[in-house]
């Protein structure tokens, strides 16, 4: 089974403020838990190739810089072994000097037959999530202890 799913999000920044949230670090700022784990040291994480791990749920997931455009759009692929893999991109454009529109496509294939409902539900809850990250990103920008 694949998946392609794009949602769509605002943030209280110009893209290029704003592309610093959806870096391997940057996203610290917002996601409870997003703990990125850096096999090889870097300076730039969003450079392309540059390789780390998350922890979430009792898995690990491998992700890699695939490409990015500085302050603009940034693509990494991801793997969760038996579970699933694909790319996620993130999309930053410019509204006006005070906000970003983003846009954010995970591309994914089950790896399984038995992962297919793990994905089915991903799926399901996609605009629920983007909803959290929303508010979740609102709150660092706006919460001077985060």
């Amino acid at each position: 089974m694949n998946v392609a799913l794009t949602g769509h999000l605002t943030v209280a920044l110009p893209p290029e403020q704003a592309f610093d949230l959806f870096t391997p670090r940057g996203e610290q700022r917002w996601a409870v838990g997003w703990q990125p784990c850096f096999p090889v040291a870097t300076t730039d994480d969003s450079a392309p190739g540059t390789v780390f791990e998350t922890d979430a749920h009792g898995r690990t997931t491998t992700w890699v810089v695939a490409d990015r455009t500085p302050g603009r759009r940034i693509r990494y692929t991801r793997v969760v072994p038996g579970i699933n893999a694909g790319t996620v991109t993130v999309e930053l454009t410019g509204g006006t000097d005070d906000h970003s529109d983003v846009t954010v496509t995970y591309e994914l294939t089950a790896l399984t037959a038995s992962a297919t409902q793990h994905l089915q539900a991903f799926a399901a809850n996609y605009p629920d999530m983007l909803r959290q990250w929303a508010s979740a990103i609102t709150t660092a920008l706006t919460d001077p202890e985060t």
